[in-house]
């Protein structure tokens, strides 16, 4: 089979999945209507404005009750994504939805919250939080703490990836390119987690904040080698690789020193 950018995926075809979907749960649904206002707006547009114009469709053609809505949408997500994988293959036309509740939900963060676990067992809400780490530091902070002590690998991986500071293909999270201190306790929860999956997200994490905090971040590291696990051990390695290639004193001798954990 050919391949077929991810953006093109974001066409007819999936106005008519939704659609499908929704009116399970919403026989009115105005489904020639959402059609029309999707396909007269995406064809030009690259991979985010489509999705966006697919939030923005649900929004104009679901009812003005956010929060109807939103258990409508959780209704139609369907069964978990057991993999660590699929997120951008199976579950890509959830992301419309995670738009929908990153776009609309910011007046109701509880709801949000809870739609934003499910739809991350599924696809990814490491986007999603987002404004409401800017909009509600305090509590979504304490939310992300939960998501971090869940059973479900997704959800502790958007502990640590919806709070990095500088996430690719999202908002810079100023906040903690000033001051990343309040996601230590996120990261210091997953340390070891068992997932890989989880590990490469916190290291990234650590990583983003080596780069405009070094010595918050070496502190921690520093805080984590004494008797490293073989997971935590990774985590470091992983965090360290730009500045192991850069060739900095600290992070090789880090590495190298018998005193520090076995991760060369």
């Amino acid at each position: 089979m050919a391949y077929k950018p991810l953006k093109l995926w974001f066409d007819g075809d999936l106005v008519r999945l939704l659609s499908a979907k929704i009116k399970k749960e919403r026989p009115d649904f105005e489904e020639i209507g959402f059609s029309e206002f999707i396909n007269s707006r995406i064809n030009q547009l690259e991979l985010k404005d489509r999705v966006e114009v697919f939030a923005d469709g649900l929004h104009v053609f679901l009812s003005e009750d956010y929060e109807v809505n939103l258990r409508v949408l959780v209704k139609i997500l369907g069964s978990e994504n057991d993999k660590e994988t699929g997120m951008f293959t199976e579950y890509y036309w959830v992301m419309p939805i995670a738009k929908y509740v990153e776009k609309y939900g910011l007046e109701f963060p509880d709801a949000s919250y809870d739609a934003m676990e499910e739809i991350t067992k599924r696809n990814t809400s490491e986007y999603t939080v987002r404004p409401y780490l800017v909009r509600y530091p305090d509590k979504t902070l304490s939310k992300m703490l939960e998501w971090a002590q869940s059973d479900n690998k997704h959800v502790r991986r958007l502990a640590s990836e919806g709070g990095r500071p500088r996430l690719p293909w999202a908002q810079k999270l100023d906040q903690f390119i000033q001051d990343p201190s309040p996601l230590l306790p996120i990261l210091n929860l997953l340390k070891d987690d068992p997932s890989k999956y989880v590990q490469k997200s916190v290291a990234n994490c650590l990583n983003d904040i080596l780069k405009d905090n070094p010595e918050i971040g070496k502190n921690e590291i520093e805080a984590w080698c004494p008797s490293p696990t073989r997971q935590r051990s990774w985590i470091i390695k992983h965090a360290l690789r730009n500045l192991i290639k850069a060739q900095d004193p600290w992070a090789i001798q880090l590495l190298e020193s018998s005193q520090k954990p076995k991760i060369s």
